[in-house]
C-alpha cells in the first residue's frame, strides 16, 4: 500500500557533496523509466526528451536536494524560470529518472 509519508524528505544533502557524487555518473548511467514520462501529454513529451533530463541532472546545479523516506533522492532545480522537482533512484550504479515535474513556490519542502 503506497503511504504518503514514503515521498516526504527526510533528510536534506548538502549540494556540492550531492554534485561532486552525480560528476562520478556518465549519460549512459542515467535512465527514463515508462513511469518518467506519465504525467506528460505528447506536446510535452517532445519537449522533455530523456536527453534532456540527464542534461539537467550533468550540467544545472539543484537549489535544493533531498532523501525521501522511500530513499528515492528528490532535486529542485531553477528552469526556464519555473521550479522543476525530479525524483531518482541511485543503486547499482545506475541513476533512474523516477518521474519529474513542476511544482509551485509554496509546494517547495521548508527543510
Amino acid at each position: 500500500m503506497f503511504n504518503f509519508n514514503d515521498t516526504k524528505i527526510k533528510k536534506k544533502i548538502d549540494i556540492k557533496g550531492f554534485l561532486d557524487f552525480i560528476k562520478e555518473y556518465k549519460e549512459d548511467q542515467i535512465e527514463c523509466t515508462k513511469h518518467t514520462f506519465f504525467r506528460l501529454s505528447e506536446k510535452q513529451r517532445k519537449i522533455f526528451t530523456c536527453d534532456e533530463l540527464r542534461r539537467i541532472l550533468l550540467s544545472l546545479s539543484p537549489f535544493l536536494v533531498g532523501v525521501q523516506y522511500n530513499e528515492n533522492y528528490a532535486l529542485f532545480y531553477k528552469y526556464k524560470n519555473r521550479n522543476l522537482k525530479v525524483i531518482v533512484n541511485i543503486a547499482n550504479r545506475k541513476i533512474k529518472i523516477v518521474t519529474f515535474y513542476f511544482i509551485e513556490q509554496w509546494q517547495i519542502p521548508k527543510i
